[in-house]
């Protein structure tokens, strides 16, 4: 009989560590259910990995999380291990942010997190295995002046997060969340910092391998958060 291949979901697929994350669980031998709002970012790099397949999915909708993890179950089986990187990034100061950007913050970054993340707990608890990785962001921590829709967004996020791990670690599900000090090493973020040396940057396949880290860990002595910053980031 053959064994199960193990199924990742990355909510929230981009070129950075949306594509990274789902790089380092395809080279793990896991089958990847890859999400995004378009099919657009999805179709080369499901071709490019094996067992690989895209779903575009609104993550902020009950109704889309619904539907896209029925058919991720459907083809590829229960999930181990969800790779929660969907996020909104808008910067605004209190007195320029909508009211719509901070609930979109809000829905993208938590509610999102939370739908998703009771699509897969009962499989999980069941088996008494799993892994619900979050990446998150120092603005969970403290509010800056033009994060006043981002930090309270990721905080809620971290906030859900702390939760579910009090509540689902006994029941064999590894809930953690990494925190990502620093800027993300992308085309764009190259574009608008072009004097910054490489190791400025945070490289999404260092996350990646966080993340991967982190769902290997000895439930003997699980972490639920994990800094992830380059030597010369100020903290």
């Amino acid at each position: 009989m053959n064994e199960r291949k193990l199924v990742a979901v990355v909510a929230g697929v981009g070129p950075g560590n949306g594509a990274a994350l789902a790089r380092r669980f395809a080279q793990a031998g896991y089958r990847v259910a890859l999400m995004a709002r378009s099919m657009d970012k999805l179709d080369a790099l499901a071709r490019e990995l094996d067992g690989a397949r895209g779903y575009a999915c609104d993550v902020a909708s009950p109704h889309s999380v619904a539907r896209v993890f029925a058919a991720i179950r459907r083809d590829l089986g229960e999930v181990d291990a969800l790779l929660y990187n969907a996020g909104s990034g808008v910067f605004a100061d209190v007195e320029t942010i909508t009211p719509e950007q901070f609930e979109t913050a809000w829905r993208v970054n938590a509610y999102g997190a939370l739908l998703c993340a009771q699509q897969v707990i009962p499989a999980m608890k069941k088996a008494r295995s799993g892994a619900i990785v979050f990446i998150g962001a120092t603005a969970s921590r403290r509010g800056m002046p033009r994060t006043a829709a981002f930090a309270p967004a990721k905080a809620a996020q971290r906030s859900l997060a702390e939760s579910m791990a009090r509540s689902l670690w006994p029941s064999g599900i590894h809930v953690c969340l990494i925190v990502v000090d620093g800027v993300v090493d992308l085309q764009r973020t190259r574009q608008a910092m072009p004097d910054k040396t490489d190791s400025f940057f945070i490289k999404p396949s260092a996350i990646a391998e966080t993340a991967f880290e982190l769902t290997r860990q000895d439930p003997s002595a699980w972490s639920f958060e994990v800094e992830a910053r380059p030597f010369g980031e100020q903290w």
